[in-house]
This record gives structure tokens, sequence and C-alpha cells, in this order.
């Protein structure tokens, strides 16, 4: 790994990419501190990897600027390159390669001598739980493998910076999970990781810090605390026994916490976020139940929360990322020379 700078890992500021009319990037100003993993969180088509191809030097932007460890993007091409590596959102290994093959092939393409790179293959195959897989050719893994070896090949020299663009799209829970533990491990080594993602939880999971960008443009940014307090001191879930109080129930949760009720796909099922301070969150939760206790609605199950990023992202930009967890990729958000959706 390179010597790491002083100051943030990335750094833009007024950072504009035009596809014919369309603006991909509408002045994007990003601060991205070292040795975390910062999330940048969006709908397909917001433009999450238009920002993410631009850092990388795969596109020039059409207006601002982008510093990516005090290297200029556009006139220090070479300096970020040497600093960086990507994963995008398919894999970049050779299909018909095996998973051996593959890293010994890259690291030699970095310049590591053929015993050196067979030793990191070995490693790296290892460390990422791949090496009953490694005489395999690459096209009979499953996802989650295809996933692990692409960014087992992006770390065969350990870079400063790692774009993981949308790493779990279209993966099981299980094989989720996997690439999750990978990230944590590699950001232990110090590697800087921005990772793109539609999956609110992902985001959660992993993300210090996180920037929501809807069409272009950051709407939000901060901690995972800051955004969810932002809108609200929290939601009031319940579970009703008999989904014929239903209506009874949110009648009395409006008028016991002055907020909207929210109705879930559960018939049973109502949740409400408060607007109130924090300090008053658990008497205003504390006087709905007994509201509902004395209007004769039984509830099997009453909890306040802190509200959810997916509530942050609908309460900022009036929709939804578009996607469930878990749910396949519908392809990436915009590529050179397309009109994101």
């Amino acid at each position: 790994m390179s010597t790491q700078t002083s100051g943030p890992a990335i750094e833009t500021a007024g950072l504009v990419k035009t596809f014919g009319v369309t603006r991909a990037l509408d002045g994007v100003d990003l601060v991205v501190p070292t040795g975390t993993v910062y999330g940048v969180l969006g709908p397909n088509g917001a433009g999450k990897t238009t920002a993410v191809r631009i850092l990388a030097t795969l596109l020039r932007p059409d207006g601002g600027e982008a510093h990516v460890f005090g290297h200029d993007v556009v006139h220090a091409a070479d300096e970020v390159r040497g600093r960086v590596s990507l994963t995008g959102q398919y894999a970049s290994v050779d299909e018909d390669l095996t998973g051996t093959e593959n890293l010994i092939l890259l690291g030699r393409l970095l310049g590591h001598r053929r015993k050196a790179a067979r030793d990191r293959a070995a490693q790296l195959l290892d460390a990422f739980g791949l090496t009953e897989a490694a005489g395999k050719q690459v096209k009979h893994y499953s996802g989650g493998m295809r996933r692990r070896i692409d960014i087992a090949a992006s770390i065969l020299n350990t870079p400063d910076l790692l774009f993981l663009d949308e790493p779990t799209t279209g993966l099981d829970p299980r094989s989720r999970n996997q690439v999750w533990d990978i990230v944590r491990a590699v950001v232990a080594q110090g590697t800087t990781v921005l990772l793109t993602t539609q999956y609110l939880d992902e985001a959660d999971q992993l993300a210090s810090r996180i920037a929501v960008i809807d069409k272009g443009k950051v709407i939000a940014e901060g901690t995972k605390g800051e955004l969810k307090a932002s809108v609200g001191a929290g939601s009031v879930h319940l579970r009703l026994r008999d989904a014929r109080q239903r209506p009874d129930a949110e009648r009395v949760l409006r008028t016991a916490l002055l907020a909207e009720v929210q109705r879930e796909p559960d018939p049973l099922a109502l949740t409400a976020r408060l607007v109130a301070a924090s300090a008053t969150a658990a008497d205003q939760a504390a006087r709905a139940l007994g509201e509902l206790t004395r209007a004769g609605i039984t509830v099997d199950n009453f909890s306040l929360g802190q509200p959810s990023l997916d509530e942050v992202f609908l309460a900022l930009t009036g929709h939804g990322t578009g996607r469930a967890p878990g749910s396949p990729g519908t392809g990436p958000d915009t590529k050179e020379g397309e009109v994101p959706a």
C-alpha cells in the first residue's frame, strides 16, 4: 500500500457530468475521510456509478473538481490510478480460467514474480473461503463466489482506496453477509472503501458516514445517527391481534401521536413516525399505548424504534430506493455515454 497522505481520501466540489441534455451529476460535493467505509446511497439512476467512474479516472467530469488523496483525477490521473482499485457491478475476471489462474494472471500483470503471484493467489483464495473452488473455472462459481473472487482480484496489490460499486447486487442473504465480512476485513487493514449501494441495510451495516444522492445531487450527508435523527425522534411499531381493529387503531394513533400512520403489507402491522423531540418520544409512545388499551384494541407487540434508513430516504426524496434488499439486480445505474434512468 502507498503511504497515506493527510487529509481526506476523496474530496469533490461542484462535480458535474452530463449525457446529452441529462445531468447525471449536478454539483456533487463530497468529503470522504480515510480508513473508513463511506456509503453513497441512492436509487437506480441517481448518479452513483457515474461518480465512481469519475473518481476512478474512467470518465472525465464536465464541471467541478475531484481529488483522490490530493491528486486531481483529470490532471494527475496516473497518480490516482496507482492508489485505487475498482470492483464494478459485474465480475470482471475471466470465466474460462480457474480462480487460481485468474489471480496469478492478474498478479503477473501487476508486476509480481511467478512465485509471489502464486503465493498471493493462494493467500487470497484462503482468506475469501475459495480454496476448495480454486481449481474450478469461474463460470461454474455461484454468484457469491464470483463476487468474492472479483474483490480478491481488486486487492491483489492492497489499494489505499477501494471502490465497491453495488458489490452485492443480486446476491442471496448468506453471500451478502460474506461480502460484508470481506469489506470489514479490508478496512481493518487500512484501506478506505467507497461503497455505492441501493440497499439501505447494507449502508446501515457497513458505512461510518453516508451521502444520500438522488437525481445527481447530494441531498443529505452524515453519520447514520445524524441522518436518522434528521427525520424525527423515532417510530412506533405495533402488531394487532385482530386485523378488524386496524381502522380504530389508526384513528387512535393519529390522535395520540399527531402523526401519520403507515399501513404495512402485513394487515396486523402499523407504523407511525414521531416528529417530537427524542426526550418526549417515550412519553408519546406510552400515551398512545394507553389510549389503545382504553379503546379496547388488543396489541400483541408494541415498540418504539429509531427511524430506519428506509424512512430517512423516503422522507428526503418522497420515494424509496426502488429495490428491496436481496432482490435481483436490474443493471448499472449510469454507464459512460448512457442517459441515467
